[in-house]
């Protein structure tokens, strides 16, 4: 059974006017931090970790639509850290277009990547390690970043559903397949930590999301 390591600290906040879950992660002992997808609301956030007193090492975006990277720019300003995300959405944080906040009316433009991260890199938080995983389907770039007992999984997997295909560069049968090769193998205990709406397991969505389900099909 997987459990988290407690010298872990994880703090969810929603934000922005699609309710992305951004979050604080942690390692306790060092009281270093990095910021998950920070997508609005940026004091919020800033009020948050002044709070908790850590020290903030870079904000970590999952993907780049334009809700999950909204608050990239005041973070940045404010901390003074880089901006890290998938290499294959690295180009969607400077263009509106591509990061399809100007097709919903609400333009966002953030600073770019400072680093770019592939599969099978780690992201260090103090002494702890978030292995990264290469997660198209929603996005090009789209990754997960897993430690022992959890996964941040950004627009991969929610509690009963799943993730967008439909934008451009999305694949139903890749975002699938992520699913199951990339998540499933962590364990059913493992706490799955979405980009929008409450946490689950991955034992969980096994059991009950209809779209992982045996001869789940769409048609069209």
């Amino acid at each position: 059974m997987n459990s988290i390591d407690d010298r872990w600290l994880i703090e969810r906040m929603v934000v922005g006017e699609l309710m992305v879950n951004a979050y604080i992660v942690a390692w306790k002992p060092a009281k270093e931090a990095i910021i998950i997808d920070p997508g609005g609301e940026a004091e919020i956030i800033l009020e948050r970790i002044r709070g908790l007193e850590v020290n903030v090492k870079a904000i970590v975006n999952t993907h780049g639509h334009g809700d999950h990277i909204g608050g990239n720019r005041e973070m940045k300003e404010a901390l003074g850290v880089p901006i890290v995300i998938g290499r294959h959405d690295a180009g969607m944080l400077t263009d509106p277009w591509k990061n399809m906040s100007a097709q919903f009316g609400m333009p966002v433009d953030s600073p770019p990547a400072d680093e770019l991260l592939d599969e099978g890199d780690t992201v260090t938080v103090g002494d702890g390690g978030l292995k990264v995983f290469h997660t198209p389907g929603h996005s090009p770039g789209s990754i997960v970043l897993a430690a022992d007992g959890f996964a941040i999984v950004g627009d991969l997997l929610f509690a009963g559903s799943i993730g967008r295909t439909d934008f451009p560069g999305g694949s139903l049968d890749v975002l699938l397949k992520m699913i199951r090769e990339k998540l499933f193998p962590l364990g059913d205990d493992c706490l799955v930590l979405p980009g929008h709406g409450p946490q689950t397991t991955v034992g969980e969505e096994k059991r009950s999301n209809p779209f992982l389900q045996p001869g789940f099909r769409i048609d069209w």
